[in-house]
């Protein structure tokens, strides 16, 4: 299956592009507002995972497991002539690009994940996360699309973006409210962070050069980022000061700059 790939930045020839990957209920356009200040040298393209924005939403649930997922996103960008990239997954797309550099390391030059986490490693939190995710998922279709987008959106995690305002807020919920919902159901089952195991005992292994991101105001993922990177050989930790979960929406420039701080150290333009 081939996603969706959208071209954010043109860049120069020949420089290694930047792949965005974003989270649960997101879509390509989730990373307008960080497009800007990224270098405009290097290209930089966004990809709809399976289900959402504009790539296929299949209704096998299949389609939507960790391993189908990364396939179809090494599938989309063959076709697109990307055989190396630098990655920067949020959240959801942390994992994906994160597993993406575990299983096909040389299509990886460097990894950026933000809010992001390895999995969870205990049998049975990991089994009651995977129930959580199931109730979630149940209630999309019983009870509809909008009510489980407000649900979602009143989540302590994202409780910090408040401070966008309302318009940045409306925004966002109506991005989300695009999406289909038997394809969110189906990711939260197939995809949620209860439905695969953790690639926690995997993160020594990995030989790319690595930056964990999370935002100062998310307590559980500034605990999580640094317990990975404490893992991952070489690796770096940023802390953004003033933001929650989502960096990318509420510090665009910010994340912007160490990210494009650490690229500059691994393969400048």
């Amino acid at each position: 299956m081939r996603l969706h790939l959208r071209r954010l930045i043109p860049g120069r020839p020949g420089a290694v592009p930047l792949v965005l990957v974003h989270g649960f209920t997101g879509d390509t356009t989730t990373w307008d507002a960080l497009a800007p200040h990224l270098d405009p040298r290097r290209p930089a393209a966004a990809v709809d995972l399976v289900g959402h924005g504009r790539s296929p939403g299949p209704e096998d649930p299949a389609a939507y497991t960790m391993r189908a997922t990364v396939a179809a996103v090494v599938a989309t960008l063959d076709a697109a002539g990307i055989a190396r990239a630098h990655w920067l997954g949020y959240s959801m797309g942390g994992r994906v690009a994160l597993r993406l550099a575990l299983d096909h390391p040389d299509r990886v030059v460097s990894l950026a994940l933000v809010g992001a986490s390895p999995g969870i490693d205990d049998p049975a939190a990991r089994a009651e996360r995977a129930r959580t995710d199931a109730a979630l998922a149940d209630g999309i279709l019983s009870a509809g699309l909008e009510a489980f987008v407000d649900r979602w959106m009143a989540d302590p995690l994202f409780a910090t973006q408040a401070r966008l305002g309302a318009a940045r807020l409306a925004a966002s919920r109506a991005q989300r409210l695009r999406n289909r919902p038997h394809a969110l159901a189906l990711t939260l089952r197939g995809m949620g962070t209860g439905a695969d195991a953790a690639v926690t005992d995997r993160l020594a292994g990995l030989a790319v050069p690595t930056l964990v991101v999370a935002g100062a105001e998310d307590g559980k993922f500034c605990a999580i980022a640094a317990a990975m990177a404490a893992r991952i050989p070489g690796a770096r930790t940023a802390i953004v000061p003033g933001v929650g979960h989502a960096v990318h929406v509420e510090a665009p420039a910010a994340l912007a700059d160490v990210v494009e701080a650490f690229l500059a150290d691994v393969d400048p333009v």
